[in-house]
Formats: C-alpha cells, sequence, structure tokens
C-alpha cells in the first residue's frame, strides 16, 4: 500500500475512534423546547371522533384586525409547555388505541432476526423497548387505503382534515367559503383513489397523522441518519427534534453505518411525524458492505424488522430492471442512487432480474400487515443536468406505474419517487409522465436541482425546481442542504434545508391556490405595510434570523415601532410615502364630503 494512503487510512481509524466514543454518549432529556416567539401550542377537538386533539400553532397578533393566525404545526408535543421529553422513554402513543378499537390487529411478538447481529453495539439501546408488536389479525385488512375504499372515515382521517384546515373553520363566511375546507370525507375520498397517502404504521404510534397528495399542502422531507464516519444515537434524534422545529412533515433516516437498528428505534420512539427508510441500506450492512451477497432472504427479514419497528414508509427501488442498466452506459454521471447502484451491482454480478421486482407481491403482503406505505424509489433519477429526461429514468418511471397498480391491487398506499437534476425547461415533463405513467399517485422528489454549478449552494439551485415541481403538483419535497455532494449534514445545515424548503411549499401552495396559504402572506404584508415588526418577525418561517437581522443596525427597542429600516432611512421609505399619500387621501376625501354637505348635500349646484 502506498505511504500516503496508509496514512490516510490511519487517519479515518482514529476518527472512527473519536466517533465512537462520542456515540456512546447517553441519551438526555431536553430541558426546554425553545418555542417560537409570540407562539402558543393549541389543541383542536375532532367533532366524528370526539377524543381527538389536534395540536396547532397560534401566533398571537398585535394587528386590530386579526388577534391571531392558526398554523400547521409539525413539531408534535415538544412544543406544548407543559410537557417535559426524555429521549429515554420515547413521546406518548397517540393512536394506539386506535388501532386497538378496530379490533383487527394483535399484539404479538416480535419476528427473530436470523441476520441482525447486536452484540458489538456501540450505542446505547433505547431503554424502553417494547417486547411486542402490532400486525393484522386473521389475515384482515388494515391500511388507510383498504378503509378509505370501503367507505369508512378512520381517526387519521380525521385528524389529516383538521390539520390541513389550520383552524380556518372558525373563519368561514368571513374569509374563508365552506368549499375552502377540507373535510374527513373529502380526506377519504383521495386516499381511497390513490391521489393521497396516510404513513401510518401501526407500530408507531407515536406519529401524528398527516397525508401527502397533491390536492393538499405540498409537504417537505428532511433526510438524517449516520454514516460509516458520523456515528451518534444523540446527534440524529437532535437533528429530527430540529427538523420538525422548523417544520419538516416527515424524516428519512438514511442511515449507513453501524448500528443502523438501534438508532432508528432512538429515532421512531423520539419521532411525531413518519418515518422513512431505504431498506437496503441495512441489508447491505447485514452482509457486510459486498452488494453481491444480498440475497432475498436478508432483505426480507429487514422489511419485517424495519415495519415492527414501526418505519411509515419504504424506499424500495424496484423498477430498476436488468435491461435498464445498460441504457445507463451512456450517460455523465452513471447511476447516483445509492439503492439503485447497489441493485444495478447486484444485477449484474449474478446477471438476473432485480429481486425486489420479483418478489414485489410478497414485499406488498408484508407492508400490507403494518400499513407500511411505499415511496417507490427512482433509482436511476439523473445525476446531472446533462443526463436528465433521459431513457433510463422514464424507463423505470413506467415500471413504477407497473408496480403502483400492483401494490394498489394489495391496498398499499404508494407514492412515487422523482428526479434529481433537472433544468428548468424540463420539469414540467416530469410530472405530466409521473401523472400519466403512475395514474396520479403523489410525487415526492429531491429538488430538482437546477443546475451543477453551485455546490455548497445546492439547497438554492434545488429550491428553485422544487418551488416549479411543486407547483405542477408534487405532493412532497425532499430537502436538500447545502452540504449536498460535500458532507454529512449538521444541524444548522438541516435548519437551512427545511426552511428553505418550506419556502418552496408555500410558494407552490399559493401557486396552487391555497387559501390558507395566502391568508399569511395577506397579515405579513399587512403587518410590514403597517410597520408591526414583531408581527412581522413572528408570522416568518424564520421569526429569530428576521429580528436578528432586523436588530444588526437598529437594536433597540424603539425600532420596533419605527416607520422606517435601516436600509432606507426614515426619508425614503416607500411604505411610509405610501402611508402619507393614504393618509392624505383620506383627509382629502373627509373634506370634500364636509364640503359637500356645507353646500347643502346637493347633486348637482346652480350657476351663480
Amino acid at each position: 500500500m502506498h505511504y500516503n494512503n496508509i496514512k490516510r487510512y490511519y487517519i479515518y481509524i482514529k476518527m472512527l475512534k473519536k466517533v465512537e466514543k462520542k456515540s456512546l454518549k447517553d441519551s438526555r432529556n431536553i430541558s426546554n423546547y425553545k418555542s417560537f416567539p409570540k407562539s402558543e401550542k393549541i389543541y383542536i377537538n375532532g367533532s366524528i371522533f370526539k377524543d381527538l386533539r389536534v395540536g396547532m400553532r397560534q401566533v398571537n397578533l398585535e394587528d386590530k384586525d386579526f388577534n391571531s393566525i392558526t398554523l400547521y404545526d409539525t413539531s408534535g408535543i415538544y412544543s406544548d409547555k407543559n410537557y417535559i421529553h426524555s429521549y429515554d422513554k420515547g413521546l406518548p402513543k397517540i393512536k394506539l388505541d386506535w388501532s386497538k378499537k378496530r379490533n383487527d390487529v394483535i399484539e404479538t411478538t416480535k419476528t427473530k432476526l436470523k441476520y441482525l447481529k447486536l452484540n458489538n453495539s456501540k450505542i446505547k439501546s433505547f431503554p424502553n423497548i417494547s417486547k411486542k408488536i402490532l400486525k393484522n389479525k386473521d389475515h384482515k385488512e388494515i391500511t388507510q387505503l383498504y378503509y378509505a375504499r370501503n367507505n369508512i372515515i378512520t381517526p387519521e382521517m380525521e385528524y389529516c382534515a383538521i390539520r390541513e384546515n389550520e383552524g380556518r373553520e372558525k373563519l368561514v363566511g368571513n374569509l374563508f367559503k365552506k368549499q375552502d375546507l377540507v373535510t374527513p370525507e373529502y380526506v377519504r375520498d383521495q386516499v381511497s383513489k390513490g391521489l393521497a397517502i396516510i404513513p401510518n404504521n401501526i407500530n408507531h404510534p407515536e406519529s401524528e397523522p398527516m397525508i401527502i397528495g397533491k390536492n393538499f399542502l405540498v409537504k417537505v422531507n428532511a433526510n438524517i441518519g449516520n454514516s460509516s464516519v458520523l456515528s451518534s444515537a444523540y446527534d440524529e434524534v437532535e437533528k429530527l427534534i430540529w427538523a420538525i422545529r422548523w417544520g419538516s412533515d416527515t424524516i428519512m433516516d438514511l442511515s449507513t453505518g453501524e448500528n443502523i437498528h438501534e438508532i432508528r428505534e432512538w429515532i421512531i420512539r423520539n419521532s411525531p411525524v413518519p418515518v422513512g427508510t431505504v431498506p437496503i441500506y441495512q441489508a447491505l450492512e447485514k452482509v457486510n458492505g459486498v452488494a453481491e451477497d444480498l440475497t432475498w432472504d436478508v432483505y426480507k427479514e429487514t422489511l419485517i424488522e424495519q415495519a415492527e419497528q414501526g418505519v411509515d414508509y419504504f424506499t424500495i427501488h424496484a423498477g430498476v430492471r436488468l435491461r435498464y442498466i445498460p441504457l445507463t452506459v451512456d450517460r455523465l454521471t452513471g447511476i447516483v442512487s445509492r439503492g439503485g447502484s447497489i441493485i444495478a451491482k447486484w444485477c449484474l454480478a449474478h446477471h438476473k432480474e432485480n429481486f425486489l421486482l420479483t418478489n414485489f407481491e410478497e414485499i406488498c403482503e408484508i407492508m400490507s400487515k403494518y400499513d407500511v406505505s411505499f415511496s417507490l424509489g427512482d433509482g436511476l433519477r439523473p445525476g446531472s443536468i446533462h443526463d436528465a429526461n433521459d431513457k433510463s429514468q422514464f424507463s423505470e418511471l413506467e415500471t413504477l406505474g407497473e408496480l403502483t397498480e400492483i401494490a394498489w391491487g394489495k391496498n398499499v398506499q404508494v407514492m412515487i419517487e422523482g428526479p434529481g437534476h433537472v433544468p428548468m425547461h424540463k420539469i414540467k415533463e416530469n410530472m405530466e409522465k409521473e401523472e400519466s405513467l403512475c395514474k396520479s399517485a403523489p410525487f415526492y422528489t429531491l429538488g430538482p436541482l437546477t443546475t451543477d454549478i453551485a455546490p455548497g449552494y445546492d439547497h438554492i439551485t434545488s429550491a428553485i425546481g422544487a418551488a416549479m415541481i411543486g407547483w405542477y403538483g408534487t405532493s412532497m419535497l425532499c430537502y436538500v442542504t447545502p452540504k449536498e455532494h460535500l458532507g454529512l449534514p449538521d444541524k444548522e445545515d438541516v435548519k437551512v434545508g427545511v426552511v428553505t424548503y418550506k419556502i418552496a411549499a408555500h410558494a407552490a401552495d399559493l401557486a396552487r391556490g391555497n387559501t390558507g396559504a395566502y391568508h399569511r402572506d395577506y397579515l405579513l404584508s399587512k403587518a410590514r405595510f403597517e410597520f408591526r415588526w414583531r408581527d412581522q418577525f413572528n408570522l416568518s418561517l424564520d421569526p429569530e434570523t428576521a429580528e436578528n437581522y432586523h436588530d444588526q443596525t437598529l437594536p433597540s427597542e424603539g425600532a420596533k415601532i419605527a416607520h422606517f429600516c435601516s436600509m432606507c432611512g426614515p426619508k425614503f421609505c416607500s411604505m411610509k410615502i405610501s402611508q402619507e399619500i393614504k393618509d392624505t387621501a383620506e383627509k382629502g376625501k373627509r373634506e370634500m364630503s364636509e364640503k359637500f354637505r356645507e353646500l347643502g348635500s346637493n347633486i348637482y349646484l346652480k350657476k351663480d
């Protein structure tokens, strides 16, 4: 081995040892979850299911016309000032009774795992792991898709409807029409048609139901997870809680290093949002990272293991067919999906069809026992502008459409993953082909990144594409952080990625005519025009940064009521001048009104 390679190897080993020590850190309690300024947790009760308590965020305002606004809240019970959380205990199991009352699930022992080895774990095990799990009873159907198709409205459906309305029920007749509201029946209808999904593993009772579909608010996913270089359960749970504070609707645990099982347990038990995974990553770990050694038995066990832990949706790259792999040879960047490249390597090594495809019906049967949703993976997505919208990408999409119908036939919920790197003029074609080939199943896209020239700023290059494809109909956007292509994101990167993608999602909501989205914009613009600085900060996606930027030049409390900022000063503020014009116009109207009355209130005046 060359001297420099040996040196790099030993530096790598030292890094791992440092990381291993860090990963032994005990879990800690959250002493104080920092809520946003002037915000409080409120709860809205169900009307069909009276025991539902749906948490929302109420922002209190100094507006003389609107004293508050109710917003969708992804932070779970963490933002309730009366709640004290312990990582070791996990979250309250709010959905457990809902599942049991339906009388179609049983409590049973966990499946014995042949390939999972926990003896050498460097991570402290979650101390309150349940010894029992839930699964369907006597082969009964238990998925939200099954219930919806049989005209059954579930608590999960009403919960989703309440969240989507953001408290607008109280404003009907004033600002909103009755048809602006999302009803539980509408949720049921959309799920029954496959146009929306409610990721809802019965073994993740801590999660708050949410819905993903083009006729609902655009959702955002944040990716977290360890790597072979960095591995700490504590850090990943911290990222989770940080991501949901800023508005992540789901998270994906994309762990690829050691201790995947243990880290995932900590994440799920502490997550109030649905958790997705890519099971092939852990399956690969079980065969020591050698793709050729993967087998259906190892993968099948991994699916069952993760389903019994409570994973809500699986990314499964079943559309990477053997005959599609040669189509990628002439690509500039080849196969950039980790899952896609693993499957491609296995197919070529054995010269066999993808075992995820040949065993797809059995995968459906496994997932239906726990109500795990499909996120059908785009293993052949383009990794560069040069490769966008090529034959291999769209061939895989065609197969995903065929698999969608098979999954629906088993009453398993499905969403479709999309690219990738796509220039703006090619984005719309992706949405149109997905809706055509995949029967309008919810589209879940990474970006897409609209240019390749901005490493360090790919959260911006991708948010441009995300806003566009969200406008065209994508249901959920997978965030990209500034570290994309460069390294594993830390907490600050997670925040930047989530906030950037909340901007893209909200912009898409506005373009799609969501009345609630418009209302928030209206109130913030009103606050800006009326120089209510505090309200302007607090209605924003990131109140702390907005106030900090303002205070860098005008930090005094008096500046919070000033009719100018440091950019224009008191004489050149366009909004101040506009207000003065408005005031002058109003004064002129009053004067003319008084003159009209003084002259006898006659419409026509006689000439002298």
